[in-house]
C-alpha cells in the first residue's frame, strides 16, 4: 500500500504574502518614520566608521580576489574600495555591526535593524551609478530611508511574539529575510517576484547562536549581519534573473521551516507592518555595549563618583561583600556571565565585565574589551562580586509594548555593613522616551565618528547635509555616498 503525496502547487505562505504586500504597497506616511530613519543612517554609518580603527575589521574589507575591479560598483564608506553589490553589503554589514553599537530591538527575539543597511545602500548606491551610466536617473536618498524603514519593520514586527534564540537560531536570519524583500523591490521584482525572493530566504541555510554564547563566543557575531545582508542581496538577484521561488517554504510538512527548525510552531502576530519598529528602535548612543546592559552600565556610571575611592584598588576591592545587578530575563540568558572572558566578543556581551568599566572609570568605550584594558585584575575581581537577580517587574515591563523598558538596578554592599545607594534606570538614553535627551548625544556621536576619517571641512559637509531633511531625501544615493569615500 502506498500513501500518495500531493504535488499541487499550493497558494504561498501568508506569513510570506504579507511582507511582499508590505514592501509593494505600502505608503510610508509617518514623518517621525523618516525623520528616525534619518538618524539610524547617520548614527549607522557612524558606527561603521569607527570600526575602521580595528585591524580585525579591516582585515575582512574590500575585494573577494585583491585588485577586483567594478565598474559602478557601490562604493564601501570610509574606504577606497568599490565593489559588486553583494560584496559591498557584506562589507558595509560588518562595518556597522562591528563595534556592538549600532541600533537595536527587543522582543521575544532580539537584533539590529540597521544592519540591513549593509545591502540597502549598496545596492541603492549600485544601481545609482549603473542608471547613471545608461542615461538614467539615480535613486535618491529619500528611497533609501523608506527602504529603511521598512527593513525595520519587517526584522522587528517578525520579533514581536516569535523567539528564534530560543530555538537556538540567530537574530540575522531576520536580517536576511528583510533585506531580501527590500532590495528585491529596490532592483525592480514584481510582487510575485518579492514573494519568491523571500521564500528563498526562509529556505537559505540559517545561523546559530553559538558563536555569541560561552564557550565559542567569538568575532563571527561581528560579522555575521554583514554576511547575511550580502547573502539577501545574492538571493534578490538570483530572483531577478528569472529562479523560481517555494510557496510553503515555511509551512511545508517535515520539510519546511516550521517543522525543520520551529518546533512545527507558525509564526505569531499581534499587529500589522506600518512603521512602528523605526519609530521605536533604541539607539546606542552613549557605550558600544550590548543592549541589555545599556542600563546597568548608567547605573555604574552614577554610582562611580561617589563610589570609586572605596573601590580603586584591589584591597578595597576586597573589602566589597557583593554587588547586586537586578535585571530582567533576557539579560540574565543572555549576559549573565562567569568565568574567563577570552576576546572582545565575550565581553561586550557580559554584564558583569561592562558594569566593572563602568564603576572603575565612568565610562565604557570599545576600547575597553581589548586586552590592555581586560587585563586590568580590578575588573575580575569586582565581576566576581557581582550577582544578577531578576526582577520579574523588570521583565514584565520589558516585553510590554506600551512600555519595552530595559531596566537595570545596581548596588554596592559592603562587608562593614554599608552600602552605596541602589541606582536604578529603566529607559536608557536611546529609548523612544528619551528622544529629546538622545539625539544631540547622536548627532555628537556622528561628529566624532565623522572626525575619525575625514578633515573638519569634509566632516562638517556630511553632517550639514544630514541635518538638512528636505536636502538628504532629495540627493542622489550616488553624491551622498561619494562624500564618504576616499
Amino acid at each position: 500500500m502506498s500513501s500518495h503525496i500531493s504535488n499541487v502547487r499550493p497558494e504561498p505562505d501568508q506569513v510570506t504574502v504579507d511582507i511582499a504586500k508590505y514592501v509593494n504597497e505600502y505608503e510610508i506616511n509617518s514623518d517621525e518614520a523618516i525623520d528616525t530613519a534619518r538618524y539610524c543612517l547617520m548614527d549607522t554609518l557612524g558606527c561603521g566608521l569607527e570600526a575602521l580603527s580595528y585591524p580585525a575589521c579591516t582585515k575582512l574589507l574590500g575585494p573577494i580576489v585583491p585588485g577586483t575591479t567594478v565598474p559602478n560598483g557601490a562604493k564601501v564608506p570610509g574606504t577606497s574600495y568599490q565593489l559588486d553589490p553583494i560584496n559591498a553589503a557584506f562589507n558595509i554589514g560588518a562595518m556597522i555591526r562591528w563595534l556592538d553599537f549600532n541600533d537595536t530591538w527587543l522582543a521575544a527575539e532580539w537584533g539590529h535593524p540597521s544592519d540591513n543597511l549593509g545591502g540597502i545602500l549598496a545596492v541603492a548606491d549600485w544601481l545609482s551609478r549603473t542608471r547613471i551610466a545608461e542615461g538614467q536617473s539615480p535613486l535618491l536618498m529619500k528611497d533609501v530611508l523608506i527602504a529603511m524603514v521598512k527593513a525595520h519593520e519587517i526584522q522587528g514586527v517578525l520579533a514581536l511574539e516569535n523567539s528564534f534564540n530560543r530555538v537556538g537560531l540567530d537574530h540575522v536570519l531576520l536580517v536576511k529575510v528583510a533585506s531580501t524583500a527590500v532590495v528585491a523591490k529596490m532592483l525592480g521584482a514584481t510582487y510575485e517576484q518579492i514573494i519568491d525572493a523571500v521564500s528563498n530566504a526562509w529556505l537559505d541555510g540559517q545561523s546559530l547562536r553559538t558563536y555569541r554564547h560561552a564557550p565559542n563566543t567569538g568575532s563571527r557575531k561581528s560579522w555575521a549581519a554583514g554576511d547575511a545582508t550580502s547573502r539577501a542581496v545574492r538571493l534578490a538577484l538570483i530572483v531577478m534573473k528569472g529562479e523560481m521561488g517555494y510557496p510553503t517554504a515555511l509551512s511545508a510538512k517535515t520539510w519546511g521551516f516550521y517543522d525543520v527548525l520551529f518546533k512545527g510552531k507558525p509564526f505569531e502576530f499581534t499587529q500589522a507592518y506600518s512603521s512602528y519598529v523605526m519609530e521605536n528602535v533604541l539607539f546606542k548612543i552613549s557605550f558600544p555595549a550590548e543592549f541589555h546592559a545599556q542600563t546597568s552600565v548608567e547605573c555604574a556610571l552614577a554610582l562611580h563618583k561617589n563610589n570609586i575611592d572605596l573601590i580603586d584598588t584591589l584591597e578595597k576591592i576586597d573589602g566589597i561583600d557583593r554587588i547586586e545587578i537586578a535585571t530582567h530575563e533576557s539579560a540574565i540568558r543572555i549576559i549573565d556571565k562567569t568565568g574567563p572572558l577570552n576576546n572582545p566578543a565575550d565581553r561586550d556581551h557580559c554584564i558583569q565585565y561592562m558594569t566593572a568599566i563602568g564603576l572603575l572609570k565612568g565610562n565604557l568605550t570599545a576600547q575597553d574589551y581589548e586586552d590592555e584594558a581586560a587585563n586590568d585584575p580590578r575588573v575580575d575581581a569586582l565581576r566576581e562580586k557581582m550577582t544578577c537577580i531578576e526582577k520579574p517587574e523588570y521583565t514584565k515591563d520589558y516585553l510590554d509594548p506600551n512600555k519595552r523598558s530595559i531596566a537595570n538596578a545596581v548596588q554596592i554592599f559592603y562587608k562593614d555593613s554599608s552600602s552605596s545607594e541602589q541606582v536604578a534606570v529603566e529607559y536608557p538614553i536611546g529609548h523612544r522616551r528619551r528622544r529629546s535627551e538622545g539625539i544631540p548625544e547622536l548627532i555628537k556621536k556622528f561628529d566624532i565618528n565623522l572626525k575619525r576619517e575625514f578633515d573638519d571641512t569634509q566632516a562638517k559637509k556630511i553632517m550639514n547635509l544630514n541635518l538638512d531633511i528636505d536636502l538628504l531625501q532629495k540627493t542622489p544615493v550616488n553624491e551622498y555616498v561619494d562624500l564618504y569615500t576616499k
